[in-house]
């Protein structure tokens, strides 16, 4: 089949797509609103884009869309080949050449306009989808904002499944700063509540903290990453967004700072106060880039996907159990494998439990510091007669 016939078939068949619910529609239910966290007007197609990532579109799904106006979706196409967690080569050629393609017909349709030259009935279909989407003047320049999406179904699913583990810990957390629950949502976003995530810009965790931000708040070194631990990097999620916020005075600003920083946000208030849809789609700051942008507008799609979960995940959600550890604080410098017989606790249970410890700590090679947080099996510390290289603590 050529090319220009196989988009314009897949073209009719995301319409007929769209139409039959698969993308939301009947299937949606309406984005919770509140007053920590409004659905501000302009934001719907963002919000809107980002649920059917996490709660429609498959791995097996690729978005060809706009990266401005996240309503105009020019295709979403089925992935060939095997379904992994990342591209294959081939996988990934394959969506570069599809971006090029609609980036082509983009530029000759754009010339076309500036030409006022007659448009082909795909030609025509295409501008009245960018119209309707976004209006006119975003042809101009959509040959250079043509993006791919990949779904996250699966990824999303099985995240909410991990967060039974942590939420009522988490939520515990932001109470305690007197910050709203809801903020327990943000490693959907971040992480799909994997543990050990790392992303290209040297973020780790759960909260994928830098290890710059991350040093301000915790543990960081050669021998102790708290940013693997998931409810240590909690707290400090928690202290940064009460640090944000009471610079702030806005949630979606202090959320969107998470990504863009407190000081780039400052900057975007001053020029527009704060209209955060405004800031989405004016302000035009060093870095506040693709990610940026969408930041507030994932959190939203995530809280709503999460707390609906039922809804968007009819096949079923088997939520892992909450946690239920014992926790200790040490006196003095320790080394694991003396914590392990100390507490009658398998080395691997103890190294599995504390995923702050760093290979030199695991191995033995370092102790582990004094004043460090421990984690042992529910029950260890009643079971274990004598406590003289910890206290007790629930947790920090």
């Amino acid at each position: 089949m050529r090319p220009e016939r196989q988009l314009r078939w897949s073209s009719v068949l995301v319409a007929l797509w769209l139409l039959a619910g698969c993308a939301g529609g009947e299937r949606d239910i309406a984005v919770e609103s509140s007053g920590a966290f409004p659905m501000p007007p302009g934001l719907e197609d963002e919000v809107g884009f980002w649920r059917n990532v996490y709660a429609h579109w498959s791995r097996g799904q690729v978005a060809f869309h706009d990266d401005r106006y996240l309503g105009l979706i020019y295709e979403v196409a089925d992935l060939p080949g095997p379904m992994e967690e990342v591209y294959t080569p081939f996988q990934r050629d394959w969506v570069n050449a599809r971006k090029e393609r609609w980036s082509d017909r983009l530029a000759m349709l754009a010339t076309k306009l500036g030409d006022r030259s007659r448009l082909s009935s795909d030609e025509q279909a295409l501008l009245d989808k960018i119209e309707d989407a976004a209006g006119r003047p975003a042809v101009f320049g959509a040959a250079e904002r043509v993006r791919s999406q990949r779904g996250l179904r699966e990824r999303f699913h099985r995240g909410v499944e991990i967060s039974g583990r942590y939420d009522g810990r988490f939520r515990e957390i932001f109470r305690r700063q007197g910050l709203p629950e809801d903020l327990a949502y943000l490693p959907h976003v971040e992480s799909s509540f994997q543990a050990h995530a790392r992303s290209s810009a040297g973020a780790s965790g759960m909260w994928q903290f830098i290890r710059s931000t991350g040093r301000q708040y915790m543990t960081v070194n050669g021998d102790v990453d708290e940013r693997l631990d998931p409810v240590f990097s909690a707290d400090a999620a928690a202290r940064y967004l009460k640090g944000a916020y009471g610079r702030l005075h806005s949630w979606p600003l202090a959320i969107t700072s998470y990504n863009h920083g407190v000081g780039g946000m400052l900057r975007a208030q001053a020029r527009y106060g704060n209209d955060i849809a405004r800031i989405v789609h004016d302000y035009d700051g060093r870095y506040f880039g693709f990610a940026s942008r969408n930041f507030y507008a994932e959190f939203l799609a995530a809280r709503h996907v999460a707390a609906n979960a039922e809804h968007y995940f009819p096949e079923g959600v088997r939520y892992e159990p909450p946690l239920d550890h014992d926790a200790v604080v040490l006196r003095g410098n320790v080394p694991a494998l003396q914590l392990a017989r100390h507490y009658r606790v398998p080395m691997s249970t103890l190294v599995d439990l504390n995923r702050a410890w760093l290979r030199p700590v695991q191995s033995g090679s370092s102790p582990v510091p004094a004043g460090t947080t421990v984690w042992l099996p529910a029950g260890t510390t009643r079971q274990v007669a004598g406590q003289p290289i910890a206290t007790y603590a629930v947790y920090r």
